[in-house]
């Protein structure tokens, strides 16, 4: 389904409804509709409780996210689904991203903290960076982690406009799979599904060994939830993984972390070992320093790149961003292109 195709076909009194509002126009049963909302259109709030919606999904909206849903499925010819994941896990996004940069003329620096930001008092605005090793690299604009701290003394329009939201995490080692003869797979849990509390959508993405992410005959399973505070959203994850695996884990939440070591009637369930955590999701805006966003509670990259396009374009308004080069042409007289 095209997406403008989808939208032209809708009343524009229609693209206006809550998109939940909009699917029982439609007929669909009450299962269904929670189908659509939470594992094609990906709201991440309840769609039925207005009071504690955090957002809201429209008709437009909705009909944009299950295009991408449906233009997704069999992108690939190795992948049935509407998911395809990074071989050996998201590390190789930046070092893609590294290599591309190399060849473009950018030099990367592993291994090399920056201790202090260089600032232009007069014109109050940041001109460079120093390395731990005394260097200085000067530059037209600097572009930082989100929550990178600023010393308070400077100006810092990008740290003081961020706005922060907590997202709980957990990781668990596996020695069975989430879903029996299932290897990649994505698992939503809608609102209210785990806790008659829980007003927010918890996902999980497990993952084998075919990626290259973890030994053969094990699995990684990752979840997370959008939260207010760490713990009701720690209580969510261990809920997840009690259903998910059939183990009994700890409710105690008081901690920032937790690590555990399952003992042998956890590993019998299949669970060797968790990770939960709350992490604060900081926004960077554009400001004295620029900043991207962190990687957040979704599953794909799209908020990540709508950012950097809109960074990129903020930086170099007159550039194209990542222009497709033509292939090469090469001379009449040269019959063999070099390899």
């Amino acid at each position: 389904m095209d997406e403008a195709e989808g939208e032209s076909s809708i009343s524009e009194e229609d693209l206006d409804l809550p998109f939940i509002e909009f699917l029982k126009k439609q007929k669909l049963t009450p299962k269904m509709i929670g189908v659509v909302l939470y594992a094609i259109a990906m709201a991440d709030y309840d769609q039925e409780d207005d009071d504690c919606c955090g957002k809201l999904l429209t008709t437009r909206d909705g009909i944009k996210a299950v295009a991408v849903y449906v233009k997704s499925i069999e992108r690939f010819v190795n992948a049935k689904g509407a998911f395809i994941y990074p071989m050996h896990g998201h590390g190789e996004l930046p070092q893609a991203f590294c290599r591309f940069a190399a060849v473009k003329g950018a030099l990367y620096v592993l291994r090399m903290p920056v201790i202090a930001l260089l600032m232009d008092k007069e014109k109050q605005h940041y001109i460079g960076t120093r390395l731990a090793s005394g260097q200085d690299i000067m530059c037209q604009h600097l572009i930082l982690d989100p929550s990178y701290k600023i010393p308070s003394e400077l100006p810092s329009d990008a740290s003081d406009s961020n706005s922060t939201r907590k997202v709980a995490r957990g990781i668990c080692i596996t020695k069975k799979p989430v879903k029996p003869n299932s290897s990649n797979v994505v698992v939503v849990f809608p609102p209210k599904s785990l806790h008659q509390q829980q007003d927010a959508t918890l996902r999980v993405l497990q993952l084998s060994s075919n990626v290259s992410v973890c030994p053969p005959e094990m699995y990684i399973a990752h979840l997370s939830i959008p939260c207010v505070d760490a713990y009701t959203g720690k209580l969510y994850i261990n809920k997840a993984i009690e259903v998910l695996l059939g183990s009994e884990t700890s409710n105690d939440s008081k901690g920032h972390l937790e690590t555990t070591r399952e003992d042998n009637n956890d590993v019998n369930q299949g669970l060797i070992w968790k990770c939960i955590y709350v992490q604060e999701i900081t926004q960077g805006t554009p400001g004295t320093i620029l900043s991207c966003p962190m990687p957040d509670e979704y599953l794909d990259y799209r908020n990540i790149l709508e950012s950097t396009k809109k960074l990129f374009a903020d930086i170099y308004p007159d550039k194209e961003f990542l222009p497709r080069n033509s292939a090469p042409q090469y001379a009449d007289d040269d019959p063999d292109p070099p390899e």
